[in-house]
């Protein structure tokens, strides 16, 4: 029999502008629909924590599926395990934004195994005070001034740099969905 193991699931791009609408509700149903257990979201930007019988990349699969069956297009899925997550969730190498600016310090995870070098990659394309570091799976930037919208680092450019889909949370998101997944709330 397999082991439960909670998963949190991040959707990339859902829920900006009218377009790629994935209402919260219709995503607790498709885990549901899906066999997962103890379906929960946060916030409408794709966030969902689940329990799960299936390792993590059948549960990206299976979630794929059923929401471009469902929703008629595609989004990509990007999961983690609870005890993945714990490590984020332990603080990130940017201890100052964490306290000083939670908004604009976030958590980058990619689809796959992130390229060589993607760090000095971004950092060289940071023209705006933008701080990256990578710390095992996980691309953090911490965005001082005036966030994302100022920054040259874009979705497009983190990806080609990250070499698969990066979808990213902010600190306090990640300290919700930690919460989540390990029943805290």
């Amino acid at each position: 029999r397999a082991r439960m193991s909670r998963v949190i699931v991040l959707l990339r791009a859902v829920n900006v502008g009218a377009q790629r609408k994935v209402p919260m509700a219709e995503l607790r149903a498709l885990a549901a629909g899906e066999g997962f257990a103890d379906a929960e979201t946060y916030i409408q930007s794709g966030n969902l924590v689940l329990t799960a019988k299936k390792p993590v990349p059948a549960v990206v699969a299976a979630l794929e599926r059923a929401i471009e069956c469902h929703f008629g297009f595609t989004v990509d899925v990007i999961a983690r395990t609870a005890d993945q997550w714990d490590a984020y969730a332990a603080g990130s190498p940017f201890t100052d934004a964490q306290r000083e600016r939670p908004n604009h310090l976030l958590l980058g995870l990619a689809a796959r195994p992130l390229n060589e070098g993607v760090a000095e990659v971004l950092q060289a394309r940071a023209k705006n005070g933008e701080r990256v570091e990578v710390v095992g799976d996980a691309i953090w930037v911490d965005y001082p001034n005036g966030g994302v919208a100022r920054s040259k680092l874009t979705p497009a450019a983190i990806d080609k740099a990250a070499g698969s889909p990066v979808t990213a949370r902010n600190w306090n998101t990640v300290l919700k969905l930690h919460a989540m997944a390990r029943k805290t709330v």
